[in-house]
């Protein structure tokens, strides 16, 4: 692609990054017939191909977003199944995320979307608000129905819909702590206790920590630890993101020098996706750019991680999974075979969805800020993990969790839950209530 950028303009190592990527996409058209919104509407605009043009447009020409771009930029999930397709190599996640940053700071968004950002910002990160405001949810529920008639309410709606009726108690698991083996210890790491996930479904790092210990890995808790900031990163709060992954950066490298981590394990894919591009993130920050590398190097998923053991083969469980790869696993961090490889072995019977690259609908709060598409997705998605006529459901991501769980009625559980349970652990709880 031509661009037309000034030398100004490219003084700013941002834009002159956003430059090289644009300059990258051939107009093929691969990524339409990936992309999820693509697909579900059938404008050019929201597919990865017409969102490029738009940001090439406002990009080069200096301009603040208007409501165009900012409608379609809006609408993208950020599951970067564009990427995988890309023959290219467009690097379309760092461009939509300085769209996303551009947006931000040039636009003044309508009143209620501004709110509705604006508590999400303030709740979701931080656990403890998260609880007390799924505890209020309970009373706001009944009005979902009425919210969801006001089109400017209805992200209010999505989010009392998507409330869980019960919520579980809080676990020790997610308190600074250090968890040794009962054996000889063969490794040491670092586990991400997350924000949202610890809320919503404890027994998943309650599973990890099991597992992990089991086969002689010392997991580590961090005093000091937060949240990912891919929320915020992923709202354009740029400054935002940055003081989390800085947080994250400093309490990390204090394991790394006080006793060592082999790797810094992620539970949840949509924050392994940030976490790992922390590197990439704080590149321009001259105290933080090479403790940001070497965090981002140790980041792994679960299943990544588990892949390096020496793991036992387990007998036949006698169950079919058919797994839900996420696609901030998928597509974000390229890890495909290691979830299905580990099932396997633990003795599950293992099938994969039609259309399995693409997304569910969840992306991060996607599922509150664009409900409607949101609910084609996941009805998509949940037709096509229902055809394979599974025991059970597997994913590696509580946002898919959570969105897959509200639309079915096969249990639908963490990919480390069965592997848990597998190989000596407890029968997972939502497989215990079908």
């Amino acid at each position: 692609m031509q661009t037309n950028f000034t030398a100004e303009q490219l003084a700013d190592p941002r834009v002159a990054e956003a430059e090289q990527i644009l300059r990258k996409c051939v107009h093929c058209g691969f990524c339409t017939a990936t992309c999820p919104t693509y697909v579900t509407l059938g404008n050019e605009l929201d597919s990865p191909r017409g969102r490029i043009y738009l940001i090439k447009d406002m990009l080069e020409n200096g301009r603040p977003a208007d409501e165009q771009i900012v409608t379609h930029i809006d609408r993208c999930l950020s599951c970067l199944a564009c990427t995988t397709t890309c023959p290219s190599g467009v690097d379309y996640m760092h461009l939509v995320d300085h769209a996303r940053t551009h947006i931000e700071k040039t636009y003044r968004r309508p009143l209620m979307n501004r709110l509705t950002r604006n508590l999400l910002a303030l709740v979701l990160p931080y656990p403890a608000r998260f609880r007390a405001a799924l505890t209020l949810a309970k009373l706001g529920r009944p009005f979902a129905g009425l919210l969801e008639r006001v089109a400017p309410l209805k992200p209010m709606a999505a989010m009392l819909r998507l409330a869980p009726i019960s919520i579980p108690a809080a676990s020790p698991f997610t308190r600074p702590a250090t968890h040794s083996p009962a054996k000889e210890r063969r490794g040491r790491v670092a586990i991400l206790t997350g924000c949202a996930q610890p809320v919503l479904d404890p027994g998943i790092n309650e599973a990890t920590i099991r597992l992990l210990n089991r086969f002689g890995i010392e997991v580590v808790l961090p005093q000091g630890e937060g949240c990912c900031g891919a929320l915020v990163h992923h709202m354009g709060r740029e400054e935002q993101a940055l003081d989390s992954a800085r947080r994250n950066v400093d309490v990390w490298t204090r394991e790394i020098e006080q006793g060592g981590l082999d790797a810094i394990v992620i539970t949840t894919s949509g924050c392994g996706t940030t976490i790992k591009d922390y590197g990439h993130m704080l590149r321009l920050d001259p105290d933080y750019a090479a403790k940001a590398a070497r965090v981002s190097a140790l980041a792994k998923d679960v299943t990544e991680y588990l892949s390096t053991l020496d793991l036992p083969a387990g007998p036949p469980q006698g169950l079919t999974v058919t797994y839900h790869s996420a696609c901030s696993l998928q597509h974000g961090q390229k890890v495909t075979m290691a979830p299905k490889q580990l099932l396997k072995k633990a003795g599950f019977a293992v099938k994969d969805p039609a259309e399995g690259h693409l997304c569910c609908g969840s992306a991060g709060t996607y599922n509150i800020m664009q409900p409607e598409i949101s609910a084609k997705l996941k009805a998509r998605k949940i037709k096509n993990l229902e055809a394979t006529r599974p025991d059970l459901i597997a994913a590696g991501n509580i946002g898919c969790l959570t969105q897959i769980a509200s639309g079915t009625g096969i249990p639908v559980v963490h990919t480390i839950e069965l592997l848990d349970w597998a190989w000596g652990g407890p029968k997972p709880e939502k497989i215990r209530k079908s």
